[in-house]
Formats: structure tokens, sequence, C-alpha cells
């Protein structure tokens, strides 16, 4: 898809940004653009990097989605921190490398000789950086950082939980883990009617509704579940992808139906923010986790690999922002961003100051074109997993500039790509270029010390 330029598509509207800093909550109106915006995070599980139509999909059709990239920026290199799911979730809330804040893998408490990861005491989370600013703070949907105390989404911040705690539901209609209901209204188990995807927009309306006439601000982190697996669209929405599109697999088609199900939730969601005047002063991030799972039928654009792994198809999600009157609509970018960073442009469009010695930096001066853009820098990814294939290690992966190391496997050598000039990651250049290897091998190093300073489970009493 076409790359465009943001500085010309600003001078021609005239947008008036330069001058924009965020003022006190307290007293305004939710009328008024001045004050601090309402901040909604959309957080997809599993999209592909080519799922949605506006990259260029023929065989998907999400309008919705569409929609945020239109009327926003979209970002061309958007890197989720991890390949799986609880690293990149902790990253985005604690604006650090995941496995700084002790979440180098997925978190399973409710089976706790396979989860690699607990959340880090005393590191704060982004609604416990909004909410002295004014801001009501909201997560609808997946958390996945924990399912008992302290690590609950109350405990950590949040003051409304509706959705549930786990990694992942065995069936989308039952909404059980293993069994057990993890589905909560704050600290009570609830026990919904249908679909977990239309379960969680209906709770995200509700929210919007609640907050349109309110004084202060909203921080509303959004996170579906779709388009993980089970791969579980409702029926009707299978039908009319297979009537449309009647030379899809069976496979292929139950994914583009369960992604076409979760787009029309998102624009309920945007339709709301529209029919309560809100849309106007809310900044809207949509990214996903981490790639798409092949195996499921996922397209993750022309890069290789997927989820799981630390290839490019396993890093690059879609991603847009949309924020009217502040970001050009229709623009894009080429900066490279990753999941952590959304966590420093919410402070930022907060008017927040983030904590010292954070990993993740704004992106703000790049999609609005004021300020002083960021400087580029070397970014790290981790992850952490069991079983036979994992044997509890770590899999990495170290980018500096266009040069890319990575681990893909525990018990693989290391492999060394140029992803200017092969974006596919085709030829490994380790033994090509010794020095480039050496050097981003020391770094890779250091990162890992770096990481290992921070506990990631939790030692049992008495030991």
């Amino acid at each position: 898809m076409p790359v465009r330029s943001i500085a010309p598509v600003i001078a021609t509207l005239g947008l008036a940004i330069a001058g924009f800093s965020a003022l006190p909550a307290s007293g305004d109106k939710a009328q008024n653009t001045e004050k601090r915006p309402n901040i909604l995070v959309i957080l997809t599980d599993d999209q592909g990097r080519g799922d949605y139509s506006a990259f260029g999909t023929p065989d998907v059709s999400t309008p919705n989605i569409d929609r945020i990239f239109h009327e926003g920026v979209t970002f061309d290199n958007f890197y989720a921190n991890s390949s799986v799911c609880s690293p990149s979730r902790a990253a985005l809330l604690t604006g650090c490398y995941p496995d700084r804040v002790g979440v180098p893998g997925v978190i399973r408490e409710e089976t706790p000789n396979d989860s690699w990861g607990y959340l880090k005491q005393g590191v704060k989370l982004l609604p416990q950086m909004l909410k002295p600013a004014g801001y009501h703070t909201a997560l609808v949907g997946k958390w996945h950082l924990g399912i008992g105390a302290p690590n609950t989404p109350n405990g950590r911040g949040f003051d409304l939980f509706h959705g549930f705690l786990g990694d992942m539901m065995d069936d989308y209609y039952t909404h059980l883990r293993h069994g057990l209901n993890l589905m909560r209204h704050n600290g009570q188990a609830v026990n919904p009617q249908g679909h977990a995807t239309d379960v969680f927009t209906q709770w995200a309306c509700d929210y919007l509704h609640e907050r349109a006439s309110a004084n202060n601000p909203f921080f509303l982190y959004l996170a579906y579940n779709a388009p993980h697996d089970p791969v579980q669209p409702p029926a009707e929405w299978l039908q009319k992808v297979k009537k449309r599109h009647p030379e899809l697999s069976a496979k292929r088609a139950r994914l583009v139906a369960l992604i076409e199900h979760l787009d029309s939730g998102i624009g309920k969601v945007l339709d709301t923010l529209d029919a309560e005047g809100l849309a106007q002063n809310t900044l809207v991030i949509f990214t996903s986790d981490n790639g798409g799972l092949l195996e499921n039928g996922a397209n993750n654009g022309p890069w290789r690999s997927g989820k799981g792994h630390m290839y490019e198809g396993g890093l690059r999600v879609p991603a847009a922002m949309r924020w009217p009157g502040r970001v050009a609509a229709g623009s894009s970018t080429q900066h490279m961003a990753l999941t952590m960073d959304i966590f420093s442009t919410a402070c930022e469009a907060a008017g927040v100051k983030p904590p010292g010695g954070i990993d993740g930096r704004s992106f703000l001066a790049e999609v609005t074109g004021t300020g002083t853009p960021q400087q580029s820098r070397d970014t790290y990814f981790v992850r952490r997993e069991g079983g036979i294939a994992y044997g509890g290690k770590t899999i990495d992966a170290y980018r500096r500039g266009d040069w890319k190391l990575l681990q893909d496997s525990p018990f693989a050598p290391l492999e060394l790509y140029n992803l200017k000039t092969d974006p596919g990651e085709t030829t490994n250049m380790a033994a090509t270029a010794p020095d480039r290897f050496r050097e981003l091998a020391e770094a890779l190093r250091r990162q890992i010390q770096i990481g290992g300073e921070t506990p990631w489970q939790k030692r049992p009493s008495g030991r």
C-alpha cells in the first residue's frame, strides 16, 4: 500500500496543532476540545499484519477497522513487543520491555507449572499514571496478566474491570478456561450470555454511554479475545463469508468471519463515540498484540512466519491512531514504534510525565508533525516458553538500524538479517557479516542481563 508523508497533509489541512498542550481536566465539559483527551486503546488478539481490508487484502472486509486507518495515521512499521500475548500486554501497560517487569512469557496462573511470568510489584501501570490527572480508567475484555491478587486489573489501577482474566477461552460462548469461569465485573464473577466479542462490545458501549455525561476524561483499554483461537465465528457471519468467497478454504473462511464479526463490534464502539459526542476529543489507538497464527489461516502480509516466532511475521502488527484535529486523516508514517510506546504516547497526550527509566517513547511528534521526532534506537523482543520445544528458555530478537539478530528456537543458532535488502528474512548473514553479528550478539546479551534482574515467577512461601 502506498506510503504518504504526514507533513504535506497537515500543511494542506492547516491543522492547528503546533501550540497544543494538555490542560487540567477538572471542570471541563465533554464538548471542550481544549481539555485532556479521552483515550481509547483497542487491542485485538492474534490479528495478522495483513488481516484487514485497508491493507489491500481482498478476502476480508473490515470497514470499521479501516475507518481508524483512513481517519488517522497508518503505522507502516509497528511492532509488538513479543510474538505472544502476555509480554505485549505487559509492555503496553508499563512502557517497558516485558522481561524488565517480570513477564517474558505467557502467564497461565490457572496452570502454574506452565506459567512463564509474574507482573512485577511496584511498577506503575498506565491507569495509575492517568488517574492523578483526573482520568477514569477502565479495562473491558482480556487482561492476561494474572488471575489472583494483587495482579488483577482493579488491584493494578483500573477503576472498572469488565472482562476476562485468563489467556484464552476454550469456547467463545461458554467463556470458560479449563472449566473455570474467569469472567469478572471488578472482583465479582459474572456469567454473561452470547459470543465474547459481542459481550465485550456491549460492555464497552455501556461504559461510553456512562462516561458521556461525566466531567472528567476517560481511559478505556478495550482488549478483545478475537481473533485468537478457537476460531469460532457466529454461524451467520461464516455464511456471509462463504457466500462472498466460496473459493476460500474452510480454515481461512472461519478466520475471516471471526475478524469481520470483530470489525462489526469495533464499528459499534466507534458509532457510540459519535452518538455521544465523544469522538472529536478521543484519541483512538488500534493495534494487535502479536502477529497472526499461520495454523489458523492468518495473513501476515509478505513477512516471514507468524505468531510465536521472532521473524517479522510474528512481530509486525497492524496499527493506526485517530485523533481529530491533531492527527491528519489519511496520513502514514514510516516511524518504527512498539507496543510499549503507547504508554508514553498516552501520557504525553494527557499531559502526564511518564516515569523515569522506562523503555517506551512517545510517538506523538512523529504522527502530529510537531515537536522533535525521536532519534533511532535499538529494539529488543523476547518470549519465554515451556514444553519440549522451548524447555523454559527464551527466544529473542535484537534490532539495530536495518540489522536484526534473532534466535527463533532456544536450541538453534543465532541468525542475522538485513531487513533493508532482505525484508523477507531469506538470507542468513551470520557467517558473511561476522563483525555485525558479534556487535549485535553482544548487545543482545546485555539486554538479556537487564531482563534477568527481574524475577518472573512468584516464589512459593517458605522457599
